[in-house]
């Protein structure tokens, strides 16, 4: 099974990135291949509801001036999504939800692309909005019929300058803790 991380930070090499990784060094310990795709330095223009995507059924945005086909690509070809923000003024970043909301479209229109595939969302805050931003994604997890393990705590972490999140013992446990449940699970279900 192949996982992706998504880093919707427009920093690259941040907290964000800093969490992603750790949970890739897991699921990588653990036999499972990652990739870490970074939002920063990519566009992704935001759903303007044309409605093409569920007319054609086609798997495709009518949007293709921007990077949104390289990442729904591999989004599709993952069995493991995770989500990685920080909170910008209590919810992710417009990048990822741009993202998010194309890819949740043309999945719910072609059959619920993403059913049963797991993943779930990692969030840094520099003091709060953590919560908001977590369920945020935990609803587009949710919606789109994903599996989404627990961990020791929500997968948060606290942190505002390049690499404070390195100083938060628990929220680093909890990251490692999540992606040692997605190992797992990916087990159980013989992916």
């Amino acid at each position: 099974m192949k996982a992706i991380l998504i880093c919707g930070s427009p920093r690259t090499d941040g907290n964000t990135e800093i969490l992603l990784r750790k949970c890739m060094e897991t699921l990588d310990a653990r036999g499972i291949e990652s990739e870490l795709i970074r939002l920063a330095g990519k566009t992704i223009q935001p759903c303007t509801a044309c409605g093409t995507c569920a007319r054609n059924k086609d798997k495709a945005c009518a949007i293709k001036t921007d990077d949104f086909h390289a990442v729904f690509d591999k989004m599709l070809e993952a069995g493991i999504i995770v989500l990685g923000s920080p909170v910008y003024f209590g919810s992710a970043t417009p990048q990822l939800m741009s993202l998010l909301d194309r890819a949740g479209y043309i999945s719910r229109f072609n059959g619920n692309l993403f059913d049963r595939k797991l993943g779930g969302p990692i969030v840094v805050a520099r003091r709060a909005g953590q919560n908001f931003t977590y369920a945020q994604l935990l609803y587009w997890f949710m919606i789109g019929g994903m599996v989404v393990p627990g961990s020791t705590y929500w997968n948060v972490a606290f942190g505002t300058k390049k690499g404070d999140v390195e100083q938060d013992a628990e929220g680093l446990e909890t990251v490692v803790n999540f992606a040692e449940n997605l190992a797992w699970l990916a087990g159980k279900i013989g992916a």
